[in-house]
């Protein structure tokens, strides 16, 4: 290699060369580390769609069987579960009326 355009010519080939190989290999990494990204979020996805699945389901089993039996009471069931709410609006209310006798005597 007594020329320098013919030396020049080569090192340029191998420059490029090597630039492909190296930028083949990252590329080749990258789109290897999107695939097991993807792969990670689409199972994470699968694994929450059926806890919220599960869950949704046995909430419906805990909600039939409690209809059930207040259903099984008549109409009796829904009266006492409106006593229920009043006696806890009514102690809500004798709580608050606490809450602020007790902050204005510690003042």
């Amino acid at each position: 290699m007594s020329n320098p355009l013919v030396q020049a010519f080569f090192v340029g080939r191998a420059v490029a060369e090597v630039i492909n190989e190296r930028v083949e290999i990252a590329l080749t990494d990258a789109l290897s580390e999107l695939g097991k990204f993807d792969a990670e979020a689409r199972e994470q996805l699968h694994q929450f769609t059926e806890e919220v699945i599960a869950r949704a389901n046995r909430a419906a089993e805990s909600a039939e069987t409690g209809t059930t039996t207040g259903s099984s009471a008549s109409g009796s069931g829904s009266t006492d579960l409106q006593a229920e709410i009043d006696e806890l609006r009514a102690e809500i209310a004798l709580l608050r009326t606490e809450l602020q006798k007790y902050r204005s005597t510690s003042k």
